[in-house]
């Protein structure tokens, strides 16, 4: 089987709402498949080579202004890497710097990387719940996770949404969609942390990783907890 290399961006900046539990659930839905990982933590000032999954948490906007900045050194071959169809999952904050841009209420405008065809606006509202999505990357058909963002995303172009919101506001509570595509690019607002409560999703990104479908686990008690979240009361 082969083996996947995953890089984690800036764990020591963006990790505010227990983010590295994705890096976590890959580890292991990759490891009880007897699927060999190796993690690499990227931090400031750190190059960045060549990985098969890229992930980049969540945080305040003190820290993205630093991850901004980092991040602009690396544009050129981080596009490169997603041409060449590498794996990314940025959430909340990483999905917003992973857009062309992000302008906060105060401050200068931070730009991202343009991963995704997309931009984000602070808006005047922080969005705080529970968010249910319909989705038709998963076979059971739903995303789960918890928001707390008050940035307005907006997507351009060949950028689609991972799915339509059922419960919870999204991307920016108008449009009712919530992240975003392109290629194998992915971006979400769903915290909490959102790969342990979505497997069948986690499972995607490793099938996109290495060209097969894995096989299957007992599921059992993450089809439970995910299922127990589907409508949950914002």
């Amino acid at each position: 089987m082969k083996k996947i290399k995953l890089a984690h961006l800036y764990p020591k900046l963006l990790n505010i709402y227990g983010d590295k539990g994705n890096v976590l659930a890959l580890k292991c839905r990759c490891e009880w498949r007897g699927i060999e990982i190796e993690i690499d933590e990227i931090n400031i000032g750190d190059s960045i080579s060549e990985h098969d999954i890229y992930f980049i948490g969540g945080g305040q906007d003190l820290q993205q202004i630093e991850v901004s900045k980092e991040l602009e050194r690396h544009k050129e071959f981080l596009t490169q890497e997603r041409d060449r169809m590498a794996v990314f999952l940025g959430i909340c904050g990483g999905y917003q710097l992973m857009g062309h841009y992000y302008q906060p209420h105060n401050g200068e405008r931070l730009n991202g990387i343009s991963l995704l065809d997309a931009y984000t606006i602070a808006g005047d509202k922080r969005f705080i719940g529970n968010v249910t999505v319909k989705t038709d990357l998963t076979d059971n058909g739903t995303l789960v996770g918890f928001e707390n963002h008050s940035g307005l995303t907006y997507l351009q172009g060949e950028t689609e949404p991972i799915g339509t919101v059922l419960i919870g506001n999204g991307n920016n509570g108008k449009d009712m969609t919530e992240g975003a595509r392109y290629k194998n690019v992915f971006g979400t607002y769903l915290h909490g942390s959102f790969l342990p409560k979505n497997p069948q999703f986690a499972d995607y990104l490793i099938e996109l990783a290495i060209g097969s479908k894995p096989e299957p686990l007992d599921d059992k008690i993450e089809t439970l907890t995910h299922s127990s979240l589907i409508n949950k009361k914002y």
